[in-house]
């Protein structure tokens, strides 16, 4: 099969890569960044080097495709964010309609059926609806738990205060992916023989937020580490004078309210709160380890 993936060499998009190339299918790699040619092409892939906000680009690069796998950027701009989001998803979609291509699979996220309480993740919402509206093309909304590595984020908060948390209580259950488990699913389905819409959620592991604690704290020789749940004002401050964004701040703490509501993970529970990729916590945690450690 001739499959689109966008996302560069990111987290999901390059084992995802190494997936369908050693399965033989003919691999486009989309990737903005010209530096990732050489690297694209030594997997035996092809390189498209273009924005995802030209049109012109996209429909020339979809051509003759078989199947597509979509995903927005987390941050596309720093302002605008949900904004450049869903202008990112409806290029996809009028690229896809264009093109005729007939199966694609969305990287879409838990709290993507909310257009609401969900921080960054409201973008995803109505970019299924665009691909929902889509004629004559099968579509996966491969909706994934809360990425492992955003843990990675906390660890200047670990080394400076001792603490990790964030601005839901301790006994809040979160489903969790590792991009590996994405990649795996998203190439079985790529090649489905499926027609229709339907979604499917990928989460690794659910523990509770005072588990995220235990055993990271275990891993870095720090076994007390504790949970502390922040006010949605603090979480905001204390991400604010990290660096991040005021408009990334303020989605972020959102998201979090989200979760501490359950807005997030409503439509996640509904569905029968599937687990099964296949990285537990306690096995990411060696890769926190070695970040932390770093």
């Amino acid at each position: 099969m001739k499959i689109i993936i966008t996302g560069s060499l990111g987290n999901v998009a390059k084992p995802l890569v190494q997936q369908l190339i050693s399965e033989g299918h003919d691999i486009t790699v989309i990737s903005s960044n010209e530096t990732k040619k050489d690297e694209i092409e030594a997997l035996g892939a092809k390189a498209a080097i273009g924005s995802i906000t030209d049109l012109d680009f996209l429909v020339k690069t979809f051509e003759g495709a078989d199947a597509a796998f979509l995903m927005t950027p987390p941050n596309m701009g720093g302002v605008n964010i949900v904004e450049n989001t869903i202008n990112a998803g409806k290029n996809y979609a009028e690229a896809i309609k264009q093109t005729g291509i007939k199966r694609v699979v969305m990287l879409s996220s838990i709290g993507a059926e909310s257009p609401v309480e969900n921080g960054p993740i409201k973008g995803l919402h109505f970019i299924e609806k665009f691909y929902n509206d889509l004629e004559n093309t099968s579509v996966t909304f491969l909706r994934a738990g809360y990425f492992y590595l955003n843990f990675f984020n906390d660890i200047p908060l670990i080394k400076n205060a001792g603490i990790i948390g964030a601005n839901f209580p301790q006994d809040t259950k979160v489903p969790l992916v590792h991009p590996i488990d994405i990649a795996k699913v998203a190439a079985e389905e790529l090649v489905k023989n499926f027609e229709g819409k339907n979604v499917k959620y990928i989460v690794s592991d659910e523990p509770k937020a005072s588990e995220f604690a235990k055993v990271f704290g275990n891993a870095i020789g720090k076994p007390e580490l504790p949970w502390i749940e922040f006010k949605d004002e603090d979480s905001l401050n204390g991400m604010l004078q990290a660096g991040v964004p005021q408009e990334m701040a303020e989605l972020y703490t959102e998201m979090g309210r989200g979760i501490r509501t359950g807005v997030v993970q409503k439509d996640f529970i509904e569905h029968g709160s599937v687990v099964d990729g296949e990285i537990k916590l306690e096995e990411f945690a060696k890769e926190f380890a070695e970040k932390f450690n770093a």
